[in-house]
């Protein structure tokens, strides 16, 4: 979402409240809505608001779903096994957070 010119560098910023829709998701991943309602089936993503037929996502859905799909391709984890793995991150990254401050 940057855009270039000769003279500038114009974008937008992105913080973890900011919300995004179904298909910027999918944009930004360069996923089908299949893979992202999957997703959500499996617990791994949580719509915030919006219609059920056309829901919203936190931001930081982009990180969540992009590890969820190196998982998968990687490791070749099945989306349960990435649902416990982003969990188990999860609760390391708060975990880490705690002993920090």
């Amino acid at each position: 979402m940057t855009q270039y010119d000769s003279d500038s560098v114009t974008g937008e910023v992105f913080d973890e409240y900011t919300e995004i829709t179904l298909s910027q998701l999918c944009e930004a991943c360069s996923v089908e809505t299949t893979l992202i309602e999957k997703l959500v089936a499996e617990g791994v993503l949580d719509p915030v608001g919006g219609e059920p037929e056309a829901p919203r996502f936190h931001y930081t859905s982009v990180r969540i779903t992009q590890t969820a799909i190196r998982l998968q391709e990687d490791l070749g984890v099945n989306l349960a096994g990435a649902a416990l793995a982003l969990e188990l991150l999860e609760r390391i990254e708060e975990l880490q957070r705690q002993l920090k401050g």
